[in-house]
């Protein structure tokens, strides 16, 4: 399928791995070029590297932390002198907050979740929204989590970190509709990411269970009996990014498995 936005340009971030670079790939795929961002630069290069040789899309990286303000900066002028104007196109992408208790996290703790999973995001969405503005179209794909529908008990920081981007989506996106920028949230549950990886860890040193155990446990309690898959991921968020999603405004999409049961 044609999605419609070939020759636009992407910023993607944490992108050298994961869920980001899945829908860094997917992209690619569509023809899309790229700004890419992580904190490893050797990751991020590889992955760059391996964008470029299978899709013949122009790929640039800006490794760093981007919620830093130089970073964000380096990231959307990047991506606009990519662009010939103004960059079409914002997938915020970021790890979570480790997990723990109530008990454990002090403000220092939140304020990191925060700036990571809030803050940051929001400050990309308003660097970009202007020039998207004005330009009529644009699309913007926040990664957030499926416990934004379904609070996890151990992701406390990350709950509250990513409900509050939830929330600043809800009315921004209803705001901007008008000129063409389209923005959702894309909701993963379990994929085979070196997040689950890390929480099956945790799992495991708290229960004794081997991390083998807790992955096929996750899985089994799926009814798709099978996580998901970064590639799978990669292009649903693709789809969300395309020419076809005018009328999907400030939405939250679950791509967990069927794991959350609601009618609404």
């Amino acid at each position: 399928m044609d999605l419609g936005i070939r020759g636009k340009t992407a910023i993607v971030c944490a992108s050298s791995k994961g869920l980001g670079r899945g829908s860094a790939q997917a992209l690619a795929e569509a023809g899309v070029n790229l700004v890419l961002n992580a904190r490893g630069e050797e990751a991020l290069t590889a992955t760059a590297d391996a964008i470029r040789a299978a899709c013949q899309v122009q790929v640039v990286t800006v490794p760093g932390d981007v919620t830093t303000d130089a970073i964000q900066a380096e990231l959307v002028g990047q991506a606009n002198e990519m662009a010939g104007g103004a960059v079409d196109i914002l997938v915020n992408n970021a790890g979570g907050p480790p997990p723990g208790m109530w008990s454990d996290w002090d403000r220092a703790d939140w304020e990191k979740a925060l700036n990571g999973n809030m803050l940051t995001p929001i400050a990309l969405i308003k660097a970009v929204l202007p020039g998207m503005i004005e330009k009529k179209w644009g699309r913007i794909v926040n990664i957030t989590s499926g416990s934004v529908r379904s609070p996890i008990p151990i992701l406390g920081l990350s709950n509250a970190a990513r409900a509050g981007l939830t929330g600043y989506v809800a009315g921004t996106s209803r705001q901007v509709a008008q000129y063409g920028v389209v923005m959702n949230n894309l909701l993963p549950g379990a994929h085979d990411t070196d997040r689950i990886a890390a929480l099956a860890a945790s799992e495991s040193k708290a229960t004794g269970k081997s991390v083998d155990e807790v992955k096929a446990g996750r899985a089994e309690a799926l009814p798709t009996k099978a996580i998901g898959t970064p590639e799978d991921f990669g292009q649903t968020c693709a789809f969300m990014c395309s020419d076809y999603v005018k009328f999907m405004i400030g939405q939250n999409i679950l791509l967990d498995g069927g794991a959350f049961n609601s009618t609404t």
